[in-house]
């Protein structure tokens, strides 16, 4: 493997992640096209939106605290922009574009940017109320890494109609040619969150018919699955965040109490059979989703043995004290150590 992170460009995804990145005031991002930084949704997409050599479109952290001591630092140089380290250029990136449909409205007069935002290549939407771990009296049982509760009402509107997501939909599909939408939400205590859902994925597949992924806690009835690979939805995530039992009811108090991991488990599994069924023209996968840099990575590298194991796909984030959480002090994790949790994937 190369370890040069000016040869490797997913080294140097990874070493953005952990380090951060300055920005040069010489940096004219939004004069420049860029999209402007925008905290939405639990908030690892609350960096710089930028595309390294490859065409790897990556969220890299910039307004966090670690983030101001970063060795990388973003610079202007002849009207485009590359990245130095110690004064030496590393590489130079391209700034991820922003459209059009970003600085327009809704019929009902939002913005779109409140509506839905662009997570790379795809669109993604919070469409309801805040988690209600974070409104829990007398004492809040959020996720401790997590920032939804910071963010819905400020970047992200707090409530979106289906009309007004299938408006940002559609403009989000004639400009920026994306292929899939991702939904997540919160915990709602009803389990309610896949009622809330339904509604927006069969507007979606009838009127426009791109990919649709759900994100959301595990529903205690696992039929519910079926109904929606039937309903033609192409992707369900279950972020259990942590694979130690320790740690997760440490760090998650509210998915420990609500659902425990086994359950997390339990639907992984059970979607990830769901593949044989369903509409044979609609892709399917079940995905666990795990936050490295938040247990050791022998726990994160089992993680993702145990997820492929019952054949879904793992994804892997990587923690990011983001400003104002409970973790916002907690040193982001080193590169090297996490190096072969991503050699695993």
């Amino acid at each position: 493997m190369n370890l040069d992170v000016r040869r490797n460009p997913a080294l140097l995804k990874l070493d953005l992640y952990c380090k951060g990145m300055q920005i040069d005031d010489s940096c004219l991002v939004e004069e420049d096209g860029g999209r402007r930084i925008l905290r939405t949704r639990a908030g690892l997409g609350s960096g710089l939106e930028v595309i390294l050599p490859g065409e790897l479109w990556t969220n890299v952290p910039v307004t966090e605290r670690f983030a101001q001591a970063s060795p990388y630092v973003l610079h202007r140089q002849n009207g485009g922009y590359v990245i130095r380290r110690d004064g030496e250029t590393v590489t130079p990136v391209r700034l991820s574009p922003r459209p059009t449909w970003y600085d327009a409205k809704t019929s009902t007069g939002k913005p779109m940017t409140r509506i839905g935002t662009l997570q790379g290549t795809y669109l993604g939407v919070y469409p309801a109320k805040v988690c209600e771990y974070w409104t829990e009296k007398p004492q809040k049982v959020n996720c401790k890494f997590c920032s939804v509760g910071l963010n819905l009402g400020v970047d992200d509107a707090d409530e979106k109609s289906v009309g007004e997501v299938l408006e940002v939909i559609k403009a989000a599909r004639a400009e920026s040619g994306i292929t899939y939408v991702d939904f997540n939400t919160g915990h709602y205590y009803g389990e309610t969150y896949l009622d809330i859902l339904e509604p927006y994925i069969l507007r979606i597949k009838r009127e426009v018919g791109i990919l649709v992924g759900v994100q959301t806690p595990p529903h205690s009835d696992l039929r519910r699955y079926d109904a929606l690979r039937a309903m033609g939805v192409n992707r369900v995530s279950f972020c259990f965040e942590i694979f130690d039992p320790c740690l997760f009811k440490d760090v998650c108090p509210g998915k420990d109490r609500e659902y425990g991991l086994d359950r997390y488990l339990e639907a992984v599994a059970y979607c990830a059979a769901l593949g044989r069924q369903g509409p044979p023209h609609e892709p399917w996968v079940s995905n666990g989703e795990i936050i490295a840099g938040l247990e050791p990575p022998e726990s994160s590298i089992k993680a993702i043995d145990w997820i492929t194991s019952v054949g879904a796909i793992p994804t892997v984030c990587v923690f990011r004290p983001l400003a104002g959480t409970d973790y916002a002090d907690v040193p982001p994790p080193q590169t090297e150590p996490l190096i072969p949790v991503f050699r695993r994937l």
